[in-house]
């Protein structure tokens, strides 16, 4: 958000534009008539780099994740882990030589070009899930996997608030030597302090086709034909939760602005930070229903806590009503950890860096288009329904609902058809 922000004012101060910035209700009547279009040409330009740098990020990140992934599957998952972070840092590095020097804002591509080499934000992601798939055994694995989860969560939240205060008190370059600081920090952790989850690690060539074809190989080359159909199916759940979620969440904020809400910073950081409150509330909830659950149910009622909120905002036209929504919200963040878990547990040790390589492609795909889609329902929809693109979002999450449902009860056919004929068998001889 900082980055953003920064862009906002970089941006406008270049244009002579001293109105409203990104933080302030400028939906609620509080800009001038002579400033719109400057406010608007300040907007777009904002939104054009945005894209850039996040496309260039992406494409880039592509295919150096899936030639990481399946690599750290021989030689461990240390390198993998470490080479994000070292990139990650070298991004810090040139957003701050941007902020000192007042460089054009075309380096902040360069910086996040560069971290997309070395995999970027969803290499850590795909390392850290692989790291977690190799160290707990299947029936603990959903809960470790939310763990992790939460962690995005309670770091999500940290970053908003704490943020945003400091970014308010010192400025812009204090908080990304912080950002600086933690890369390296989590650097030299991954190098010396980590201890090594691949039990088998070997040599490999980096530079070869045959990584990539390891995640190809994923979704055409299963022994099993229901395991391949199953594989594809959880990505497509994965893929439509994971949109909505970062759509919707893209929205909260302009939703919160605009009439007839109209909530100033502070409100607006308290609902930031009860949105992020439901990856703990996931957990807690997680832990609890799977004491008396399967994981496929307790993911279902996570959905159903997501399509609820997801309505309720949609109605939203006053505060209470707009925090009742984030409670219900709780347990919304349940049924990723499990899609990730039963993921995790349809391919062999061997193929887990190469599988969550390519779960984080499809998430760095499921952020692109949730950007596109989301961001131009809102506007379009403005005139009949404010919270229609929430209502939408609702509705997508009943096609995910139906897949995890509909592949439980298969399973669960599957089973009974093969007890029925064991216990057929000895009276049939």
């Amino acid at each position: 958000p900082l980055a953003t922000q920064y862009l906002w004012d970089r941006l406008g101060a270049e244009r002579g534009y001293s109105g409203p910035n990104a933080s302030s209700p400028a939906g609620c009547g509080n800009g001038s008539a002579a400033a719109e279009p400057l406010r608007q040409e300040v907007e777009a330009l904002v939104s054009h780099w945005n894209l850039c740098i996040n496309l260039g990020g992406f494409f880039v990140g592509l295919f150096s994740v899936t030639l990481f992934g399946p690599w750290s599957d021989s030689v461990g998952r240390r390198p993998a882990l470490v080479l994000p972070a070292v990139g990650m840092a070298i991004q810090a590095a040139v957003y701050l030589l941007v902020m000192y020097l007042q460089l054009h804002v075309a380096y902040f591509l360069l910086g996040r070009l560069l971290s997309g080499l070395l995999g970027d934000y969803n290499l850590i992601l795909a390392s850290c899930f692989a790291y977690v798939a190799d160290t707990s055994d299947k029936r603990a694995r959903t809960f470790r996997v939310a763990i992790l989860e939460a962690c995005l969560g309670v770091a999500g939240m940290l970053a908003s608030i704490g943020g945003g205060q400091w970014r308010k008190a010192q400025g812009y370059i204090n908080p990304f030597w912080l950002v600086l600081a933690a890369s390296l920090a989590a650097t030299l952790y991954a190098a010396f302090c980590l201890q090594e989850s691949v039990k088998q690690q070997k040599p490999a060539k980096l530079l070869t086709l045959s990584h990539y074809k390891a995640v190809y190989r994923l979704y055409t080359a299963p022994a099993c034909l229901s395991s391949r159909r199953k594989l594809a199916l959880y990505s497509l759940a994965f893929f439509l939760l994971v949109t909505v979620h970062f759509g919707t969440k893209d929205l909260f904020v302009l939703y919160e602005l605009g009439s007839p809400l109209c909530w100033a910073p502070d409100l607006i950081g308290y609902g930031s930070a009860a949105s992020y409150l439901a990856y703990l509330g996931s957990l807690g909830g997680l832990r609890l229903l799977q004491l008396c659950l399967e994981d496929t149910w307790v993911a279902e009622i996570g959905l159903i806590s997501n399509i609820s909120g997801l309505v309720v905002i949609s109605l939203a036209t006053t505060t209470p009503l707009m925090f009742t929504g984030y409670g219900i919200l709780f347990l919304s963040m349940a049924a990723t950890p499990v899609i990730r878990a039963k993921l995790s547990k349809l391919v062999s040790e061997t193929e887990q860096g190469a599988l969550f390589a390519s779960v984080a492609c499809v998430e760095g795909l499921c952020s692109l288009v949730a950007t596109g889609v989301f961001n131009s329902l809102y506007p379009a929809t403005l005139h009949f329904m404010r919270g229609f693109p929430f209502l939408f979002g609702a509705i997508i999450l009943l096609i995910p609902a139906a897949i995890i449902g509909w592949i439980e009860i298969w399973d669960s056919n599957q089973d009974y058809s093969h007890f029925t004929e064991a216990s057929l068998s000895p009276a049939d001889g």
